[in-house]
């Protein structure tokens, strides 16, 4: 059992349970005012926790097992990156944001996940000595606030996810781990398949992709690390938490190399109808905890939610306001939008842009800037000007 005193996450998926995470909170709080895209910290969770609680809670109405703690890139190196001057402590927005998750979850059957990410210190080379403290400062929190089960999230680097899965699992609490690569692997060419071996060997039982690229390639990646665990001989289970964008443009990148990134995005976003494509899609391949990352909204967990209720045996609360596959519609007032009340009109929908002299596709960025690079050491002080100008004429020639 959890600490909670509920089914623990890996009780439910050992039984074949669908487990549905949450979205975005980022992305969804940066568009409603609370982060402010750059540092992407998540100081929110004390500064305005209302307005995290509130998203806590239409996640959890819309299908969601899993609460995941609001603390996504609040380490301290993070917090304290280029600049970013913060009226709080890492240890206070971890302990607010611990908070938040476990009073929604107790209002349902939801779990609290506490997470960590990549590092900034990583990035700038420092040892695994000086990596694994800054993890394990966060690790502090989540076992004093006794979270049900920890997620390693966001890693471009399976070196960086090792050291961190190896250190949750001093607390001998639950430990899944997910990366943001596709299909070509991590950000050294490390395949997906040789990157969930090494995360299960460290001690993940859950294993698997989260943001930088569309649902279907999550998916197909996420097959690749499961055939690769069976053919190794090693049992896990299987989570995916990928983008709310479509990106068949992306290089090994992910998303952040689109040029719309972040503000651009909105045309890219699925439909609640390309949802349960997905959760059907992630469903057949095997994968059993099944969530959101960037650009996640609570309507698109309910549709995720939907596709499953039979596998689940429940609809969400949030259906209670949605009709199936547009069944609200009949109660419309123009004929024409009555005649949309069905499922195959939705299903064959091929929705337009309205955007006449926009491409379909992008070029993507591709400046092949890793750890190691001079570009990617990180530094407490602000971003100068001077350090501006040569990024900025180099963008021109890409």
């Amino acid at each position: 059992m959890a600490p909670s005193g509920k089914k623990g996450i890996l009780e439910r998926l050992a039984a074949g349970e669908v487990v549905i995470g949450d979205g975005g909170f980022v992305f969804a709080l940066e568009k409603r005012g609370y982060v402010k895209a750059g540092p992407w910290t998540p100081e929110a969770a004390a500064e305005h926790p209302e307005a995290v609680r509130q998203l806590h809670r239409e996640f959890l109405r819309a299908g969601a097992n899993v609460m995941q703690t609001f603390t996504f890139y609040a380490s301290d190196d993070k917090l304290e990156n280029r600049g970013n001057q913060l009226g709080f402590t890492g240890a206070q927005i971890n302990e607010a944001a611990c908070d938040l998750a476990r009073e929604v979850a107790n209002e349902g059957d939801g779990l609290v996940a506490g997470g960590v990410c990549q590092t900034p210190s990583y990035l700038s080379c420092k040892s695994e000595t000086e990596v694994k403290a800054i993890f394990k400062k966060q690790l502090d929190v989540f076992v004093k606030k006794d979270v049900d089960f920890l997620i390693a999230e966001y890693f471009e680097h399976v070196e960086e996810a090792e050291w961190a899965v190896q250190t949750l699992k001093e607390t001998g609490k639950p430990v899944a781990a997910s990366m943001c690569i596709g299909p070509d692997g991590d950000m050294h060419g490390v395949t997906p398949g040789d990157c969930a071996v090494r995360l299960v060997k460290a001690g993940a039982e859950i294993v698997g992709i989260n943001c930088h690229f569309d649902p279907m390639t999550c998916v197909k990646t996420v097959k690749m690390m499961k055939d690769a665990v069976e053919k190794a001989g090693l049992k896990a289970h299987y989570m995916v938490q990928p983008l709310a964008f479509h990106t068949p443009d992306c290089s090994c990148q992910g998303f952040i190399d689109l040029p719309e990134f972040p503000f651009g995005l909105e045309p890219r976003i699925l439909t609640r109808w390309d949802m349960h494509q997905y959760a059907r899609e992630a469903y057949n391949v095997g994968i059993r905890f099944i969530g959101g990352c960037c650009g996640f909204e609570p309507y698109h967990i309910r549709a995720v939610a939907e596709e499953l209720a039979t596998e689940r045996g429940c609809l969400p609360a949030a259906s209670e306001k949605h009709g199936l596959w547009g069944a609200g519609l009949e109660m419309h007032t123009k004929p024409w939008v009555r005649a949309r009340a069905r499922r195959d009109y939705w299903e064959g929908l091929k929705p337009a842009s309205g955007r006449p002299l926009c491409p379909s596709m992008a070029s993507p960025d591709g400046w092949g800037v890793t750890k190691g690079h001079a570009d990617l050491m990180q530094q407490k002080e602000a971003t100068t000007q001077e350090q501006l100008k040569p990024l900025f004429e180099k963008a021109k020639t890409h």
